[in-house]
C-alpha cells in the first residue's frame, strides 16, 4: 500500500508538472529547514524518462568509493543517448521531482549531465525526470581520466564506468533479451566481472576494429566484441539499449585483469582506411558482393544497420564448432558490396 500511495503522489506531481504545462510550487517549509525550491517548465510528455534519484546517488557513491584504486583522478557525469530512430535530442530538459519540490538539472550540448545532493530529493525518494518518453532514451555513466588520448579510452575508466552503471540501475530491457543475465542482474558485480556479462559500451561513430594497448604491445580484441557479438537481431532488437547504436556498439575486456587498468583502447571506424597490415578474410576483397562473399567464406551471422550497411560475423552463431576456427567480420556497404574486412585470432569456446 505504501508503494502505491508513493506512486499517486508521484503522478500529481507529474500531472502538475508535466500535463497542465505549469510549474510546481511547494508547501511553505520555514527558512530554517529548507531554503525555496526553484522550478522549470518542461514540455508535456504522457510517459516521461525517469530514473531513481537515490539509486543515480548510489552509483556516486560507488564511484567515489572505487575510483582511487580503478581511475583515481577521473570525473563522472552521466549520459544520455538515443535509443529509437526517431528520438531528438537536441534541447533535452530534466529535473528531480519529488513530492514537494522540482530541481532543474542542466543538460550539456553532448547530453551528459552531473547531479548535486540534495537531502530533501533523496528524503522524497525522488525520480529524475526528462521530457522524453521512457523508450526513447538509454543512459551510461561516463568516467574520464585526464591525459587520455583523443578517441581512446582507458580500461579502468570503463570497468568504473560498468561498476556505476549497475549500481544507479542504468541499463535495462536486458534481462528480457538474454534470459541468462537473469542470475548476474540479482548480483550486479557479477555483470561488470564476468565475461557472459556483456556490458555494453558505445563509440561516438560507427566502429570496425577495437585494439588494446598494453604492455607495450597492441593487440586486436575479438571480432565478436563488436556490435553485441551479433546476438541482437530482427525481433529482439528493442530489447537491447543498443537499438539504434548497434553500429557503435562495443565489449570490453573489463572483467580479464590480465589486462591492467593503464590498458588503453583505440578504435577503427568504419569509414576510415584500413590500416596497411590489417589481416583480411581470405577470398574477400572490396567491392565484392554478398554472393562472392558467400562463396569464399559461406553464410555469415547477418548484422544489419540503420543506413543500410551490413556486417557480416564468422564463425556463424549457431556454429557449434566454431572453438579454434578464425574470425572474420566482413563490411558491406549499403548497396551490398564489401567495403572492408578483418580476419582475427581463432575463437574461443562459447557459453550461450
Amino acid at each position: 500500500m505504501l508503494l502505491l500511495t508513493n506512486i499517486s503522489k508521484r503522478t500529481l506531481v507529474f500531472l502538475a508538472l508535466f500535463g497542465m504545462g505549469g510549474t510546481l510550487a511547494a508547501p511553505p517549509v520555514p527558512q530554517s529547514v529548507a531554503p525555496p525550491v526553484p522550478s522549470v517548465a518542461v514540455t508535456a510528455t504522457r510517459d516521461p524518462v525517469d530514473k531513481s534519484y537515490r539509486r543515480m546517488l548510489r552509483g556516486m557513491d560507488r564511484f567515489a568509493r572505487e575510483a582511487p584504486a580503478l581511475a583515481p583522478d577521473a570525473s563522472l557525469r552521466f549520459r544520455l543517448l538515443p535509443r529509437l530512430p526517431e528520438t531528438r535530442m537536441e534541447g533535452i530538459e530534466m529535473k528531480v521531482v519529488g513530492d514537494t519540490l522540482a530541481l532543474p538539472v542542466p543538460v550539456g550540448a553532448d547530453n551528459g549531465f552531473t547531479l548535486d545532493r540534495n537531502e530533501r530529493a533523496w528524503r522524497e525518494d525522488a525520480a529524475l525526470v526528462a521530457n522524453r518518453r521512457t523508450a526513447s532514451m538509454t543512459w551510461r555513466a561516463d568516467v574520464r581520466s585526464p591525459g587520455v588520448p583523443e578517441g581512446m579510452r582507458r580500461l579502468g575508466d570503463l570497468r568504473l564506468e560498468c561498476r556505476v552503471g549497475m549500481e544507479a540501475e542504468l541499463v535495462s530491457n536486458n534481462a528480457h533479451l538474454f534470459a541468462w543475465l537473469g542470475d548476474l542482474l540479482a548480483n550486479p558485480d557479477k555483470v561488470c566481472e564476468d565475461p557472459d556479462g556483456r556490458y555494453l559500451f558505445f563509440t561516438e561513430r560507427p566502429v570496425f576494429a577495437v585494439t588494446l594497448h598494453a604492455h607495450g604491445r597492441s593487440t586486436p580484441a575479438p571480432l565478436r566484441f563488436l556490435y553485441a557479438g551479433g546476438r541482437v537481431q530482427g525481433p529482439d532488437l528493442p530489447y537491447c539499449d543498443c537499438q539504434v547504436l548497434l553500429d557503435r556498439s562495443y565489449h570490453a575486456p573489463i572483467w580479464d585483469r590480465a589486462w591492467p587498468d593503464e590498458t588503453l583502447l583505440s578504435f577503427e571506424g568504419m569509414d576510415d582506411p584500413p590500416p596497411p597490415d590489417a589481416p583480411t578474410a581470405p577470398g574477400v576483397v572490396p567491392g565484392h558482393t554478398r554472393e562472392q562473399v558467400r562463396a569464399a567464406l559461406g553464410p555469415g551471422t547477418v548484422v544489419a544497420f540503420r543506413d543500410g550497411r551490413e556486417a557480416w560475423l564468422y564463425p556463424r552463431l549457431d556454429d557449434r564448432r566454431a572453438a579454434g576456427k578464425p574470425e572474420y567480420l566482413v563490411l558491406f556497404d549499403a548497396g551490398g558490396r564489401v567495403l572492408k574486412s578483418r580476419a582475427g585470432a581463432p575463437s574461443g569456446p562459447r557459453r550461450e
